[in-house]
């Protein structure tokens, strides 16, 4: 295998994201699907907006917070995802470059705006999350640096990309070009329905072209049908080379063969907002994967930076990785 430029390429729906605190009764008055991302028109995007609180906004998406944790961490982390040239566009691609991610795709000269993610995080912590897509769905095969996607150990993808239509092509184009390469191929499934949407879709991946797949409990279980975390846990074990289960409180669960490591919920005082928590258990895993840590160490790196993310409003870190993984584990 060549050496490689990156450790990690995130391909997603570039997305500035909109968090702000809302009430119980404001998700059901507005007729909002609690905890899940529900797409949007650009009417029903602006009239949500103009009836939420005050908000935090940020460039984000999910795998742009994957691969900005990456960066953060220290690794060589890169970008595709389609903005448009317009002020939001502008903001999201200074914001991924500060924080240290290669983000070189083309903006859209012209067609729908830059996409927003409204997010309204209620006092459970819980996200419920309203994405206009905009200029995501001009992202194409056309995006897909093959140099780029060459050089990367892992390239990481989310189910989100699998709504529109051309960035599905995008999306097997990235897959072919990696393993060309001798690159790896991961995939988070994103979202419980998301998983419905495409179950039959998402199955072929995972046993097919998924190397190293992320998913929630929630949505393991939907993808298999099961009727449990365990009985999802035993189809997953014989598709992917590397399966990494999330579990909230109840830590995650890292499969890979015959290897089995159940790892602890790294510690967090308060849980304030679960946005990002799953991108940044990606991040950590993928950056201590692509180092080289054994499975039980990245389990527990993407731990430790979820455990940070949902201690504060909003999916980019507060503290210094680097310096909580050196704290955690003696190493970063």
């Amino acid at each position: 295998m060549a050496d490689s430029q990156f450790d990690v390429l995130c391909i997603g729906n570039a997305i500035v994201d909109v968090i702000a605190h809302a009430e119980e009764t404001f998700i059901g008055d507005n007729d909002l699907v609690k905890g899940a991302m529900t797409l949007i028109d650009a009417e029903r995007a602006d009239a949500l907006y103009g009836r939420m609180g005050p908000g935090m906004e940020c460039s984000g998406g999910s795998a742009g917070n994957t691969a900005a944790a990456v960066a953060m961490l220290g690794g060589r982390a890169a970008y595709f995802g389609k903005v448009r040239d317009d002020q939001l566009g502008q903001v999201f691609r200074h914001d991924i470059r500060a924080s240290g991610v290669s983000f070189d795709t083309a903006p859209a000269g012209d067609g729908p705006p830059t996409a927003r993610c409204l997010i309204l995080v209620t006092p459970d912590a819980e996200r419920t999350m309203n994405t206009y897509l905009g200029a995501c769905v001009d992202l194409g095969p056309e995006d897909i640096d093959e140099t780029v996607t060459a050089g990367a150990k892992v390239t990481y993808m989310e189910g989100y990309l699998w709504d529109p239509p051309r960035a599905k092509d995008a999306f097997r184009k990235a897959m072919s070009i990696a393993h060309e390469h001798g690159r790896k191929v991961s995939l988070t499934l994103s979202d419980p329905f998301c998983v419905d949407r495409y179950r039959e879709e998402f199955l072929h991946l995972v046993e097919r072209e998924v190397d190293i797949l992320f998913a929630n409990e929630d949505e393991i279980i939907s993808l298999y049908q099961a009727a449990d975390f365990d009985e999802a846990l035993q189809h997953v074990r014989g598709h992917c080379e590397i399966a990494a289960l999330t579990r909230s409180e109840k830590g995650s669960v890292v499969i890979s063969g015959d290897e089995v490591h159940v790892i602890d919920a790294a510690p967090v005082d308060t849980v304030v907002d679960t946005t990002g928590a799953g991108d940044l258990y990606a991040a950590g895993f993928l950056h201590a994967w692509s180092q080289g840590w054994s499975l039980h160490d990245c389990g527990q790196a993407g731990g430790i930076c979820a455990a940070e993310i949902i201690s504060h409003i909003g999916a980019r870190p507060e503290a210094n990785l680097k310096d909580l993984m050196q704290a955690a584990l003696g190493r970063s």
